[in-house]
């Protein structure tokens, strides 16, 4: 067992060896998750969490690098979540050994983190939440966190991110991809990688199009940004931070910010139910009650959802 005070004090004190110990003991749902947490909670609440995603090819490794470069530049501290796919053997990030960001690797004020998704859907990882927290609490001005490669359905960094960053790439058809349900919804910046090569213009027009079908925006309402760049010359990085600034004043002004914070710890507290409920769900296979509710189904006596929540109300008092 850890001393979580004494990791927490030294996470605070920027070793990133406390930040790594404290990330696993969230990725590893440790007995000690709890205390953890309860530490951390007075800590948090000061980072600017921005989210990077975008179909697999468009850069998003490169854009989070160069994203940290100009942060670093204004002497930011930055904290960096790699969410990968899991290997199907070890159940770790697939690509998480490989050396990522390497000219930040030495840099004491950036600290990364490549994490596996699990199985989890939605383009993050389960535990990426209380890892974010873990950052916000060792002192990072700014979070960003890249997903796994986005489809129609894995946009979960929308829920998470006060900022979310959506990249795209000319000649790979992501101008039909951004037509579909989600990819629209989700942007705040709008970012064309790779624009040295032929066909971004056509992309950022098409782009702005389908902005422009899509909204329903009043006066004063947010117009995401589109902004073209080649990542790996760092050309046109600033504009994107420049852009996320004005995002960010734009949702303290209103209030959004503060908004959507709210909505994001909701959503946390009713995963963590959930989750509680399920596995104790879990545990009642083989259990008298859920057998005898199955009989009243059988005789007739109990419709399924009555006898759920006969179910849930047993569990609830229990």
């Amino acid at each position: 067992m850890q001393d979580v005070s004494t990791l927490v004090a030294q996470a605070r004190e920027g070793r990133p060896r406390a930040v790594a110990r404290l990330i696993s003991l969230v990725e590893g749902a440790s007995p000690q998750l709890r205390e953890v947490m309860a530490a951390l909670a007075p800590l948090t609440g000061g980072a600017y969490v921005v989210g990077l995603t975008g179909s697999p090819g468009v850069g998003k490794s490169t854009s989070t690098s160069a994203l940290v470069s100009a942060y670093r530049k204004q002497d930011k501290r930055v904290g960096v979540l790699a969410v990968d796919p899991s290997s199907p053997f070890s159940g770790g990030a697939l690509l998480g050994d490989r050396v990522r960001m390497s000219e930040h690797a030495s840099d004491p004020g950036v600290y990364i983190r490549s994490m596996a998704t699990r199985g989890h859907l939605g383009g993050l990882a389960w535990s990426a939440p209380q890892a974010i927290r873990v950052l916000d609490a060792a002192g990072c001005d700014v979070i960003l966190v890249e997903t796994v490669g986005v489809g129609q359905s894995e946009v979960e960094i929308a829920s998470q991110a006060d900022t979310s960053v959506v990249l795209l790439a000319p000649g790979m058809g992501d101008g039909i991809q951004a037509a579909k349900a989600g990819i629209l919804e989700i942007g705040d910046v709008y970012v064309v990688n790779k624009a040295d090569r032929d066909g971004a213009d056509a992309t950022a027009r098409e782009l702005n199009h389908m902005l422009g079908l899509g909204e329903s925006r009043g006066p004063g309402d947010w117009r995401p940004p589109i902004v073209k760049t080649v990542a790996a010359r760092g050309e046109g990085v600033d504009e994107v931070v420049e852009a996320l600034e004005k995002h960010r004043a734009w949702m303290e002004e209103r209030g959004v910010l503060a908004e959507r914070r709210r909505s994001r710890a909701s959503r946390e507290v009713e995963t963590i139910a959930v989750t509680a409920l399920r596995e104790r769900i879990g545990d009642l296979h083989g259990d008298r009650r859920l057998g005898a509710l199955a009989e009243r189904i059988i005789a007739g006596e109990l419709d399924p959802y009555r006898a759920a929540d006969e179910l849930v109300a047993g569990l609830t008092e229990a």
